[in-house]
């Protein structure tokens, strides 16, 4: 097998090994330093599939060890955030609500082994990416950190809304509900402008809202 080959595994380990370190830095509460190797992580998840395609590396291998560090850095890392934020929330006076947040990622591991064996996904997306659902838990955490003052901050302080977003997302995560990719085979813009749209406004709304951007 040539060097090329091995190229988008390699980036789906280093996908892996981003989710690792924010893992560690999860559970330490250190939730920013966490988000970053996050999205570092889903950087390295958005390419590995692209330098597949181009180099034409896709492989049996390559689909199951995506889904493996996917399951890490989309799938155990938001159910921390999660379990961090039911912590600061907590008013139940019950210890092990918390533990529900890590219902995302038991939602999140099912997602993405049914996802394997779907043959409807090569495409597009039935049911919510784990990396976007990922990229909109982390978003709740710093926006009721960094950005109390936005205008839904307040709800994410709630307990009952907290476990209220974590069964919406465990819900959205498997639904029958058909979304396009971020797959890209070229660059072109006329196949991929509705893409090309959608991160234009997000960068936009980023760059307005910040971590409220991403929600």
């Amino acid at each position: 097998m040539s060097v090329k080959k091995h190229i988008p595994n390699a980036i789906t380990l280093l996908n892996m090994f981003s989710g690792c370190i924010a893992v560690y830095y999860a559970f330490q509460n250190q939730l920013l330093i966490a988000a970053l190797f996050t999205f570092l992580g889903i950087f390295f998840d958005f390419f590995d599939g692209f330098f597949a395609r181009i180099l034409k590396a896709q492989s049996d291998l390559g689909l199951q060890l995506d889904s493996m560090a996917d399951m890490v850095t989309s799938g155990v890392v938001p159910g921390i955030f999660m379990f961090q934020l039911l912590t600061q929330a907590n008013t139940t006076g019950c210890e092990y609500v918390p533990f529900l947040g890590f219902l995302i990622t038991l939602g999140s591991g099912y997602r993405l082994a049914n996802f394997n064996i779907d043959t409807r996904q090569t495409t597009s997306f039935i049911g919510l990416p784990t990396p976007a659902n990922t990229l909109f838990i982390i978003s709740v955490a710093l926006v009721t950190i960094y950005q109390p003052h936005f205008f839904v901050a307040d709800w994410f302080t709630n307990v009952w809304v907290l476990l209220i977003v974590t069964l919406l997302s465990c819900y959205l995560l498997n639904a029958e509900l058909p979304l396009f990719a971020l797959k890209f085979k070229s660059w072109n813009f006329k196949s991929n402008w509705y893409r090309y749209v959608f991160l234009m406004l997000s960068v936009i709304l980023i760059g307005c809202f910040t971590y409220a951007g991403i929600l």
